[in-house]
């Protein structure tokens, strides 16, 4: 599952180089992955179905319990073959709809393999996760590369609707894993917890199950996605990731069906969200519209039944969510045949296509005829079940249940009957379509999605094989009597009798459609959940501003103040509510920290009144540089090492930015009041950031956890205990440190170069301006060059010879000391952090000298590509140790004899390191190339407080 899980990744990022080099080979491609998952579901099936599963782990970090469990079961079982065969299909079907598009190709299959993980996931929080995947893979098929604002808003809506469920479910699943005592679902299965919160656990998961699978009032975002690709909608929201929410409701109901709301909830809201997206399916005219209406209204069913938490009504839940799974898909795809031999949607305009496109007509027939329950296909199978399930309930209201599901199927056979009307029966007073030959590689999928119907349907007896092990699962009831049994034959019974006049009725009110549309005009409006959704987001936009208004006043000094009065009353209030045993107060361990105290001291008494932002900035060095020797007295090169190189690239930076600011402050005459206030509070956070210090060594009882990594150290290949702790110990925290300083700096690049963002910046020799030139072909030992040919285009007056020399001797040698450190930081301080800021800062100097970025890296790569390259090169050193059955992050130590060398001794860990060194540098030539943009653009800052106030409306 594992492997599965990785290939789908792996050849999704492979699929947008393809596309270039073969536009529909692409879709083939990527269809081989999931044809492996059905393949391996295939093998697996037999066992599985005989009571075994299969579990695989994934050990992150044991001690923490942060493992991956994925499990395969009847019912996990059951979804493999619907998520990865039906996407297997759609994605043959995009080779003719959709050839090129490898951006498309790639998401989709990276969407099948999320589903696929969430619906083997055995874990809630790792269910969580793939849950949240798809809903981000979702936004960015909706949205597509710049389609227009309904692509956008569509996308933002479906987001925020899944993503707010997705939210309280993940609380809900907190919850419940505390009441459970275990997050294992199948634990929780077997021991299913009670009481306590429980029921209000179950209550927020259903909130995320509602809102994935469209449930009103959620339902909205589902038709609004509409504007997605059809084969995007015939797998995302028909066929897989609405089937999530079903799926979550199948797989806990065993468990929580006895808990107070949830019987309850899962028959009211499904059941109500059957009948009234059924009604809104009969009212449309655009047929992708009724087809994502009828979704919507049969992800409410699918969603009673397999809540309802019965035997008969699981099976019946699990035979229509096969049977809309093929039928549902296929009825899109049908839709994007029409809409692009004809270019139309629209029924109205649609007329007589059955004779122009038979073989599509037949298999839109033979799949709505499963869609209305029509035997012998297995939608009969289904509703024929759902009836019985629900007619014989052991538990009250199962009659409202049984009504709520026959309105339901009524309407179900009227819009079934509409969209073929619609799609390809001739209409008086409309002309015959002429549609352009449908090619066969669009049409064969839908006839193999539709042929599932009736073999699923006759061949019954695999079908009840395939289904019943999840329906025999302990915790769902038995109804009294001899038990259902999967057949096409019951004999005459009441259910029977309810299905047959439904389908009679369903049929006489789609004959009687004028007059049944003139009916529902003068029916009260029912209610809209795009106009609810509307409206919640303009109140939440209403009280934004609000807030805004009466929050963001524009004052820099007021916004410190809140934040340091917070820091004062919530951490402060709590460390003197608990203060702790004082240790042992040492004046100093030496005596150089007497006149470094005095240095950071003056610094920050002059940094108070300074009244010109240079001189701020120089204080602010003197500062970093007097803590930086004071830990270097203290004993802790590496962190002193680092604190020198930051102050300097943050000096420099500083100074970049202030050439576009005025040269002092903006003048503040506050009131005497106003200063004593900033003064108290000043003083305040400081004395509170001071006890916090003291107070932290002084919990510290034993220093067992220091001694641990100094006495391991060596155990990954390293002397040095701050770069071991780095790269091995805590290297999950470093991996996540550096993926968020790579996104902060892209933030800040923006903003430093935004109102020149049209500009494209080269980057390289090719750029073709004359020092990039100039620079590819130089002979440094040549004394006629320039000492540095970037700096021949300045004008005379800015040049210095001098400088020129000087950075000409220094700048590879100070890029061999950042290799240096970077290799050396095993064995003492240095590390890839260090080595690439020191790299960094040879980059800048040359750029000072020089006044050109791209001649500073005259490589023909981006800071971003350099950037993202070491983010990527940690992330394969960490997942790597995978494939060879260790943990994440894992390092191995390796010895290679060479001759001229000796032994060399490999440690892996080193590699992680340099993708950190590579990342630091491209965070810093990406901050050098931003400044210098906004240089060339002729931009001028303006300080906040001296722009014009403008309140918000």
């Amino acid at each position: 599952m594992l492997a599965l899980f990785a290939l789908h990744a792996a050849v999704a990022a492979f699929l947008p180089w393809l596309a270039a080099r073969a536009p529909r080979g692409v879709w083939y491609v990527a269809a081989l992955v999931p044809l492996a998952a059905v393949g391996w579901a295939a093998w697996h099936t037999g066992a599985v179905l005989d009571g075994g599963t299969l579990n695989e782990t994934l050990s992150w970090a044991p001690a923490l319990n942060l493992t991956v469990e994925l499990r395969l079961d009847p019912l996990s079982l059951l979804m493999v073959y619907v998520v990865s065969g039906v996407g297997a299909l759609v994605l043959l079907y995009c080779a003719r709809y959709l050839p090129g598009h490898g951006r498309e190709a790639a998401l989709l299959l990276l969407f099948a393999g999320v589903m696929f993980g969430l619906v083997t996931a055995d874990q809630l929080i790792a269910l969580y996760i793939f849950w949240e995947l798809t809903s981000v893979i979702s936004f960015l098929l909706i949205a597509g590369r710049g389609e227009g604002a309904d692509h956008r808003r569509a996308a933002e809506q479906a987001l925020l609707t899944t993503a707010a469920g997705g939210l309280a479910m993940l609380f809900g699943f907190i919850l419940l894993g505390i009441e459970a005592d275990t997050y294992r679902i199948s634990e929780l299965l077997t021991d299913p917890p009670s009481g306590g919160l429980t029921w209000l656990a179950a209550t927020l998961i259903l909130v995320g199950a509602f809102a994935k699978s469209a449930q009103v009032p959620f339902s909205a975002w589902l038709p609004a996605a509409m504007v997605a690709p059809t084969p995007v909608s015939a797998y995302l929201h028909a066929a897989a990731m609405v089937k999530a929410g079903v799926y979550l409701v199948g797989r806990l109901t065993p468990a929580l069906e006895g808990v107070g709301p949830w019987r309850p909830a899962v028959l009211a809201f499904g059941l109500t969200t059957m009948v009234v997206a059924a009604w809104r399916a009969l009212r449309q005219n655009d047929l992708k519209l009724l087809i994502a209406y009828g979704t919507v209204s049969e992800l409410g069913m699918l969603i009673a039944l397999l809540g309802a938490g019965t035997r008969t009504s699981a099976l019946a839940g699990e035979e229509m969510l096969l049977a809309h799974a093929a039928f549902k898909s296929s009825l899109f795809l049908t839709v994007g045949v029409v809409e692009k031999t004809t270019g139309t949607r629209d029924l109205t305009r649609l007329s007589g296509l059955a004779r122009r496109l038979p073989l599509l007509a037949a298999a839109a027939t033979v799949s709505a005829a499963s869609m209305a329950g029509l035997p012998p296909l297995i939608g009969y199978l289904g509703k024929e079940a759902a009836y019985d399930g629900l007619w014989h309930a052991p538990f009250a209201g199962g009659g409202w249940a049984v009504a709520g599901l026959a309105l339901g199927s009524l309407l179900t056979v009227a819009y079934s009957a509409r969209f073929l009307w619609g799609a390809f029966a001739r209409k008086p007073g409309v002309p015959d379509a002429e549609p352009a030959p449908a090619a066969p590689g669009l049409v064969w999928p839908i006839c193999l999605l539709a042929a599932a119907a009736p073999v699923l349907g006759l061949w019954y007896e695999g079908t009840a094989r395939l289904v019943e092990p999840y329906a025999a699962t302990r915790g769902l009831l038995i109804e009294p009597g001899p038990g259902y049994a999967v057949s096409l034959w019951h004999g005459i019974t009441a259910p029977l009798l309810v299905s047959a006049s439904m389908i009679a009725l369903g049929l006489v009110m789609h004959g009687a459609r004028r007059p049944v549309a003139r009916f529902g005009r003068r029916l009260p409006r029912l209610p809209d959940s795009q106009r609810g959704y509307d409206r919640t987001v303009r109140g939440v936009d209403h009280a934004a501003t609000w807030l805004t208004r009466h929050t963001q006043v524009g004052s820099l000094p007021f916004y410190l103040t809140v934040l340091l009065l917070t820091v004062i009353v919530v951490p402060g209030g709590t460390l003197l509510s608990h203060p702790p045993d004082w240790p042992q107060v040492v004046g100093w361990h030496s005596v150089v920290q007497i006149p470094l105290s005095c240095v950071v001291l003056t610094a920050l008494g002059g940094l108070v009144v300074a009244r010109h932002r240079l001189t701020a900035v120089l204080l602010v060095g003197a500062v970093g540089y007097g803590v930086a020797a004071l830990f270097l007295v203290q004993g802790a090169p590496d962190l002193a090492l680092t604190q020198f190189l930051v102050e300097t690239l943050t000096v420099v930076v500083f100074v970049l930015v202030l050439r576009r600011l005025p040269s002092s402050f903006t003048p503040e005459r506050p009131s005497p009041k106003g200063r004593l206030l900033r003064a108290a509070v000043a003083l305040a956070a400081g004395g509170c950031v001071a006890y916090f210090a003291v107070s932290a060594t002084a919990v510290r009882q034993s220093l067992e956890l220091s001694d641990t990594i100094l006495e391991r150290a060596p155990e990954t290949g390293a002397n040095n205990a701050v770069n071991a702790l780095l790269v091995d110990f805590r290297a999950l925290d470093t991996l996540g440190e550096i993926s968020v300083l790579l996104v902060t700096v892209i933030g800040a690049g923006a903003l430093l170069g935004y109102r020149s963002s049209r500009r494209q910046w080269p980057t390289g020799p090719s750029a073709g301006s004359r020092a990039a030139r100039a620079f590819r072909g130089i002979h440094w030992d040549v004394p006629r060059e320039p000492w540095l040919p970037e700096a021949d285009e300045l004008p005379r007056r800015d040049r210095s010879l001098l400088l020129e020399v000087v950075v000409r001797a220094l700048f590879p040698a100070v890029l061999v000391l950042s290799v240096y450190l970077l290799f050396a930081g095993h064995y003492r301080p240095g590390g890839g952090f260090a080595g690439g800021l020191v790299a960094g800062q040879a980059f800048t100097l040359r750029y000072l000298v020089g006044r050109r970025a791209e001649a500073a890296f005259p490589l023909p790569i981006t800071p971003r590509a350099v950037a993202g390259g070491g983010l990527a090169l940690a992330a394969l050193v960490a997942l790597a140790p995978l494939a060879f059955g260790e943990p994440p992050l894992y390092s191995a130590t390796f010895t290679l004899g060479l001759p001229p060398l000796g032994d060399v001794k490999i440690v892996t860990n080193i590699f992680f390191d340099l993708g950190v060194y590579l990342l630091v540098l491209g965070v810093c030539l990406k901050l050098l190339f931003a400044l210098a943009q906004a240089r060339d653009a002729g931009d001028t800052l303006v300080p906040y407080h001296d722009r014009p106030r403008r309140v918000p409306r």
